[in-house]
Formats: C-alpha cells, sequence, structure tokens
C-alpha cells in the first residue's frame, strides 16, 4: 500500500502548501460517542485540496489503460468523475438499492448498525474491462467489498481501489489487501 500523505501541489511550492490530511475536518463523537468522522467535504471546498486529491489519482492511473472508474455513493462519485475524465475512461456509478433506473445487480453488505445494498447497472462493466475503484474513504471494507463482488459479477478485471483516506485501526484496507486486491491511498487517519 502507497501512502501519499505528504503530496503537495506543484503549482504553489510555498509554506501555505498543506498535505490532503490537514484538509480533512475531524468532528468528534459523531454519529456517536467515541467515533471521529473524517469529513472531506472541507477538502473538496478547498480548490488546492481538491486539484491535489484529484491530480494524485489521476497521475497514478494515466498510463493503465483504465477502461471504466467505478465510484461508490456518494462521495466516490465527485472524486471518481473527474479521474474518469482525466484518464480517458468511463465513469460507473454503484448506488444504494433502488437509485439506478435499469436493470441491476445488486449485493448486500454489513454496516456498523445493520446491513444495506448497492446495486450497479447489468449493462455497466463488460467482461475483460479494466477497471478502477475509487471511494473517499475506507473503514470497514463492507461497501468496498461489495463494489468488488459486483464488479466481479459483470466480468470486470479491478486493477485497483483507490482511497482519498483510509481508517487502518478498523481494518477494511486489511481485508481488502488479505484477498489478493490492490489498493492505494492517499492518506491515512489512526482511530476510529
Amino acid at each position: 500500500m502507497m501512502v501519499a500523505s505528504d503530496f503537495r501541489d506543484n503549482d504553489h511550492e510555498s509554506a501555505s502548501a498543506m498535505p490532503i490530511k490537514s484538509r480533512v475536518r475531524t468532528i468528534p463523537d459523531h454519529p456517536r460517542p467515541g467515533i471521529q468522522f473524517r469529513d472531506i467535504t472541507t477538502l473538496l471546498q478547498d480548490p488546492v485540496g481538491f486539484r491535489i486529491t484529484v491530480d494524485e489519482l489521476v497521475n497514478r492511473y494515466r498510463h493503465q489503460n483504465i477502461h471504466k472508474v467505478v465510484g461508490i455513493e456518494s462521495r466516490g462519485f465527485i472524486l471518481g468523475a473527474p479521474v474518469a475524465y482525466a484518464i480517458g475512461a468511463g465513469f460507473v456509478p454503484i448506488r444504494k438499492h433502488g437509485k439506478l433506473p435499469a436493470q441491476t445487480i445488486g449485493q448486500d453488505y454489513e454496516l456498523e448498525y445493520g446491513a444495506d445494498r448497492v446495486e450497479i447497472h447489468t449493462d455497466a462493466i463488460a467482461a475483460g474491462e479494466r477497471v478502477l475503484l475509487i471511494d473517499d474513504l475506507i473503514a470497514t471494507g463492507g461497501t468496498a467489498l461489495a463494489a468488488i463482488a459486483l464488479i466481479d459479477q459483470l466480468g470486470g478485471h479491478l486493477l485497483e481501489c483507490a482511497f482519498a483516506i483510509s481508517l487502518p485501526d478498523i481494518g477494511g484496507i486489511e481485508k481488502l489487501q488479505a484477498r489478493g486486491i490492490a489498493t492505494h491511498v492517499l492518506t491515512e487517519f489512526e482511530g476510529h
């Protein structure tokens, strides 16, 4: 796993250039006591921070002949769509149950507080297409594993999963790596 937590904006080589991690807001005790919620809206609203994040991903995947970038609802859309555009790939949304209008397949997964389901259009990925999966954050890995199962069912060839943030203490990134799934993370936060 590569971590680019100190990646800096090449166009702003000044004392004000800050790593991605410093642009993410932490909200204590949300959604319940003891949880440190990592809020990327502050990173996304910062034009330099947003550009740094997208550019880091584009630079990594630009020459890997990726056919489809898959983004997980909803912040995976925000990061995945500009990456797909920049590398000349199609963009595929994985959405929560009942949100996609055409024929879908779905995958259930466990949440901290219960279960949920994600879906993908059956014609979104052709067998053998090279796929990159992008989401904003990996914690338990449940959503990512569900998305990977959908990509596999459609016959896509998953090259790597990329996340802006990993919470390694929760174990999701280890679950993916234990299954032989390549991962790339821009920054990490310790704790929950």
